[in-house]
Protein backbone atom coordinates (compact mmCIF):
# COMPACT_ATOMS: atom_id res chain seq x y z
CA UNK A 1 0.00 0.00 0.00
CA UNK A 2 1.27 3.39 -0.95
CA UNK A 3 0.71 5.39 2.32
CA UNK A 4 1.22 2.60 4.63
CA UNK A 5 2.16 4.06 8.28
CA UNK A 6 1.41 7.61 6.85
CA UNK A 7 -0.86 10.01 9.01
CA UNK A 8 -3.63 12.18 7.00
CA UNK A 9 -5.76 14.98 8.29
CA UNK A 10 -8.99 15.89 6.10
CA UNK A 11 -10.85 18.78 6.48
CA UNK A 12 -14.80 18.65 5.72
CA UNK A 13 -13.89 15.05 5.55
CA UNK A 14 -17.03 13.53 6.18
CA UNK A 15 -18.84 13.97 2.93
CA UNK A 16 -18.72 14.89 -1.15
CA UNK A 17 -15.24 14.73 -2.09
CA UNK A 18 -13.84 14.93 1.42
CA UNK A 19 -15.21 11.28 1.88
CA UNK A 20 -14.06 9.95 -1.16
CA UNK A 21 -10.28 11.40 -0.06
CA UNK A 22 -10.80 9.72 3.28
CA UNK A 23 -11.63 5.99 1.66
CA UNK A 24 -9.05 6.45 -0.80
CA UNK A 25 -6.45 7.61 1.71
CA UNK A 26 -7.72 4.53 4.19
CA UNK A 27 -7.56 2.11 1.31
CA UNK A 28 -3.74 2.85 0.50
CA UNK A 29 -2.82 2.17 4.30
CA UNK A 30 -2.89 5.76 5.92
CA UNK A 31 -4.70 6.38 9.18
CA UNK A 32 -6.97 9.34 9.09
CA UNK A 33 -8.34 11.90 11.08
CA UNK A 34 -11.85 13.11 9.30
CA UNK A 35 -12.66 16.53 10.21
CA UNK A 36 -16.21 17.74 10.38
CA UNK A 37 -18.74 20.72 11.85
CA UNK A 38 -21.86 19.18 10.44
CA UNK A 39 -23.09 15.92 10.46
CA UNK A 40 -21.40 13.88 13.43
CA UNK A 41 -23.16 10.54 12.59
CA UNK A 42 -21.71 10.25 9.00
CA UNK A 43 -18.25 10.88 10.20
CA UNK A 44 -18.97 8.30 13.05
CA UNK A 45 -20.13 5.97 10.08
CA UNK A 46 -16.58 6.62 8.34
CA UNK A 47 -15.26 5.58 11.06
CA UNK A 48 -16.76 2.90 11.91
CA UNK A 49 -16.55 1.50 7.45
CA UNK A 50 -12.80 1.90 7.96
CA UNK A 51 -11.41 0.24 11.32
CA UNK A 52 -14.32 -2.57 10.16
CA UNK A 53 -11.69 -2.95 7.05
CA UNK A 54 -8.73 -3.00 9.30
CA UNK A 55 -8.00 0.41 9.02
CA UNK A 56 -7.15 3.72 11.64
CA UNK A 57 -9.86 6.68 11.28
CA UNK A 58 -10.68 9.46 14.03
CA UNK A 59 -13.10 12.04 13.71
CA UNK A 60 -13.01 15.33 15.14
CA UNK A 61 -15.33 18.22 15.21
CA UNK A 62 -12.92 21.21 14.34
CA UNK A 63 -14.30 24.85 12.92
CA UNK A 64 -11.55 24.95 10.16
CA UNK A 65 -12.36 28.55 9.64
CA UNK A 66 -10.71 29.29 12.75
CA UNK A 67 -6.90 28.99 13.36
CA UNK A 68 -7.80 27.47 16.77
CA UNK A 69 -10.04 24.99 14.99
CA UNK A 70 -7.15 23.74 12.65
CA UNK A 71 -4.54 23.43 15.96
CA UNK A 72 -7.31 21.47 17.53
CA UNK A 73 -7.40 19.36 14.06
CA UNK A 74 -4.00 18.97 14.13
CA UNK A 75 -3.44 18.64 17.82
CA UNK A 76 -5.95 15.52 17.70
CA UNK A 77 -3.94 13.62 15.21
CA UNK A 78 -0.83 14.14 16.86
CA UNK A 79 -2.19 12.59 20.23
CA UNK A 80 -3.75 9.76 18.61
CA UNK A 81 -1.88 8.49 16.17
CA UNK A 82 2.05 10.29 17.11
CA UNK A 83 2.47 12.81 14.01
CA UNK A 84 1.11 14.00 11.00
CA UNK A 85 2.61 13.65 7.16
CA UNK A 86 -0.45 15.05 5.09
CA UNK A 87 -2.31 17.34 5.45
CA UNK A 88 -5.76 18.04 3.29
CA UNK A 89 -7.27 21.38 2.61
CA UNK A 90 -10.88 20.27 1.14
CA UNK A 91 -13.20 21.63 3.17
CA UNK A 92 -15.44 24.16 1.32
CA UNK A 93 -18.71 26.02 0.81
CA UNK A 94 -20.06 27.67 -2.41
CA UNK A 95 -22.91 30.43 -2.30
CA UNK A 96 -23.85 31.12 -5.61
CA UNK A 97 -24.18 35.04 -6.04
CA UNK A 98 -22.84 37.48 -8.65
CA UNK A 99 -20.86 40.69 -7.89
CA UNK A 100 -23.49 42.79 -7.63
CA UNK A 101 -25.66 40.46 -5.88
CA UNK A 102 -22.91 39.33 -3.13
CA UNK A 103 -23.19 40.89 0.46
CA UNK A 104 -20.63 41.04 2.56
CA UNK A 105 -21.30 38.91 5.30
CA UNK A 106 -21.48 35.72 2.73
CA UNK A 107 -18.74 36.53 0.96
CA UNK A 108 -16.63 36.51 4.45
CA UNK A 109 -18.50 33.16 5.24
CA UNK A 110 -17.35 31.36 1.91
CA UNK A 111 -13.67 32.73 2.15
CA UNK A 112 -13.26 32.18 5.73
CA UNK A 113 -14.32 28.30 4.88
CA UNK A 114 -12.62 28.11 2.15
CA UNK A 115 -9.43 30.37 1.58
CA UNK A 116 -8.55 31.41 5.38
CA UNK A 117 -8.60 27.74 6.51
CA UNK A 118 -6.31 26.71 3.82
CA UNK A 119 -3.68 29.44 4.79
CA UNK A 120 -3.50 28.65 8.45
CA UNK A 121 -3.79 24.87 7.96
CA UNK A 122 -0.96 24.87 5.34
CA UNK A 123 0.47 27.33 7.83
CA UNK A 124 0.30 24.54 11.16
CA UNK A 125 0.28 21.77 9.14
CA UNK A 126 4.00 22.85 7.86
CA UNK A 127 4.69 23.86 11.30
CA UNK A 128 4.49 20.99 12.24
CA UNK A 129 6.15 19.36 9.39
CA UNK A 130 8.85 20.90 10.66
CA UNK A 131 8.91 20.22 13.95
CA UNK A 132 8.98 16.41 13.11
CA UNK A 133 11.95 17.09 10.74
CA UNK A 134 10.62 14.69 8.21
CA UNK A 135 8.80 16.86 5.81
CA UNK A 136 5.24 16.07 4.34
CA UNK A 137 2.53 17.26 2.36
CA UNK A 138 0.02 19.53 1.87
CA UNK A 139 -2.70 18.72 -0.83
CA UNK A 140 -4.98 21.50 -1.22
CA UNK A 141 -8.41 20.65 -3.36
CA UNK A 142 -8.93 23.59 -5.52
CA UNK A 143 -10.89 23.67 -8.55
CA UNK A 144 -11.03 24.36 -11.94
CA UNK A 145 -12.60 27.56 -10.75
CA UNK A 146 -9.05 28.60 -9.66
CA UNK A 147 -8.43 29.16 -13.02
CA UNK A 148 -11.89 29.21 -15.21
CA UNK A 149 -14.39 31.85 -14.53
CA UNK A 150 -17.61 31.07 -13.45
CA UNK A 151 -20.12 34.32 -13.67
CA UNK A 152 -22.51 33.95 -10.74
CA UNK A 153 -20.47 32.51 -7.94
CA UNK A 154 -17.69 35.09 -7.58
CA UNK A 155 -16.74 34.60 -3.82
CA UNK A 156 -15.81 30.43 -4.45
CA UNK A 157 -14.04 31.81 -7.62
CA UNK A 158 -12.00 34.34 -5.72
CA UNK A 159 -11.37 31.77 -2.97
CA UNK A 160 -10.19 29.16 -5.35
CA UNK A 161 -8.11 31.89 -7.16
CA UNK A 162 -6.62 32.48 -3.88
CA UNK A 163 -5.61 28.94 -3.76
CA UNK A 164 -3.73 28.81 -6.65
CA UNK A 165 -1.44 30.93 -5.46
CA UNK A 166 -0.92 29.68 -1.93
CA UNK A 167 -0.30 26.55 -3.60
CA UNK A 168 2.70 28.05 -5.58
CA UNK A 169 3.96 30.43 -3.01
CA UNK A 170 3.93 28.44 -0.01
CA UNK A 171 5.24 25.59 -2.23
CA UNK A 172 8.03 27.73 -3.31
CA UNK A 173 8.43 28.68 0.33
CA UNK A 174 8.68 25.30 1.59
CA UNK A 175 10.15 23.66 -0.55
CA UNK A 176 13.84 23.67 0.76
CA UNK A 177 12.83 22.07 4.40
CA UNK A 178 11.24 18.98 2.12
CA UNK A 179 7.34 20.19 2.01
CA UNK A 180 5.63 19.54 -1.07
CA UNK A 181 2.79 21.72 -1.49
CA UNK A 182 0.00 20.78 -4.40
CA UNK A 183 -3.27 21.74 -5.91
CA UNK A 184 -5.66 19.10 -6.92
CA UNK A 185 -8.37 20.67 -8.96
CA UNK A 186 -11.53 19.10 -9.52
CA UNK A 187 -13.84 19.59 -12.46
CA UNK A 188 -17.89 18.53 -11.92
CA UNK A 189 -18.02 15.47 -9.14
CA UNK A 190 -21.71 13.66 -7.88
CA UNK A 191 -21.53 15.52 -4.47
CA UNK A 192 -24.46 16.86 -2.30
CA UNK A 193 -23.63 20.06 -3.38
CA UNK A 194 -24.62 19.06 -7.02
CA UNK A 195 -27.62 17.18 -6.55
CA UNK A 196 -29.93 19.64 -8.27
CA UNK A 197 -27.81 19.42 -11.20
CA UNK A 198 -27.65 15.42 -11.30
CA UNK A 199 -31.36 14.96 -10.20
CA UNK A 200 -32.16 16.75 -13.49
CA UNK A 201 -31.70 14.84 -16.46
CA UNK A 202 -31.51 17.79 -18.93
CA UNK A 203 -28.91 19.72 -17.22
CA UNK A 204 -26.95 16.94 -15.98
CA UNK A 205 -26.55 15.22 -19.75
CA UNK A 206 -26.02 18.89 -21.13
CA UNK A 207 -23.18 19.09 -18.55
CA UNK A 208 -22.00 15.75 -19.39
CA UNK A 209 -22.09 16.50 -22.85
CA UNK A 210 -19.23 19.13 -22.50
CA UNK A 211 -16.97 16.77 -20.85
CA UNK A 212 -15.11 14.95 -23.16
CA UNK A 213 -14.59 11.91 -20.32
CA UNK A 214 -18.60 12.32 -20.94
CA UNK A 215 -19.54 11.10 -17.50
CA UNK A 216 -18.97 13.05 -13.94
CA UNK A 217 -17.10 12.41 -11.77
CA UNK A 218 -17.03 9.87 -8.72
CA UNK A 219 -15.45 11.50 -5.16
CA UNK A 220 -13.47 8.74 -5.68
CA UNK A 221 -11.65 9.47 -8.72
CA UNK A 222 -10.35 12.90 -7.28
CA UNK A 223 -9.71 10.45 -3.99
CA UNK A 224 -7.35 8.30 -6.30
CA UNK A 225 -5.78 11.84 -7.72
CA UNK A 226 -5.02 12.65 -3.91
CA UNK A 227 -3.33 9.05 -3.20
CA UNK A 228 -0.95 9.68 -6.05
CA UNK A 229 -0.12 13.23 -5.28
CA UNK A 230 0.43 12.26 -1.41
CA UNK A 231 2.50 9.45 -1.93
CA UNK A 232 6.08 8.37 -3.44
CA UNK A 233 4.57 8.57 -6.72
CA UNK A 234 4.11 12.73 -6.84
CA UNK A 235 7.83 13.31 -4.86
CA UNK A 236 8.52 15.91 -7.79
CA UNK A 237 5.66 17.86 -7.90
CA UNK A 238 4.81 21.21 -5.32
CA UNK A 239 3.90 24.80 -6.29
CA UNK A 240 1.03 23.39 -8.84
CA UNK A 241 -1.90 22.45 -9.77
CA UNK A 242 -3.34 19.06 -11.23
CA UNK A 243 -6.59 19.31 -12.75
CA UNK A 244 -8.81 16.45 -12.60
CA UNK A 245 -11.74 17.26 -14.85
CA UNK A 246 -12.58 14.84 -16.88
CA UNK A 247 -11.22 17.48 -20.02
CA UNK A 248 -14.05 20.19 -19.12
CA UNK A 249 -12.21 23.11 -19.12
CA UNK A 250 -11.29 22.27 -23.06
CA UNK A 251 -14.55 21.23 -23.58
CA UNK A 252 -16.65 23.60 -21.88
CA UNK A 253 -18.18 25.12 -24.75
CA UNK A 254 -22.31 25.48 -24.70
CA UNK A 255 -22.21 25.64 -20.93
Amino acid sequence: MRLEGKIAVVTGGNSGIGEGIVKALAAEGAAVVIDYVAKPEDAADLVKDITAAGGKALGVDADVSTADGIQKLIDSAVATFGRLDIYVNNAGIETRHSLLELEEDEYEKVLSVNLKSAVFGTQRAAKRFLEQGSGGVVVNISSVHEDWPMPGNLAYCVSKGGMRMLTRTAGVELGPQGIRVVNVAPGAVATPINDATMKDDAKRQKLENAIPLRHVADPGEIGDAVVFVASDAGRYMTATTVFVDGGIMQGSVGL
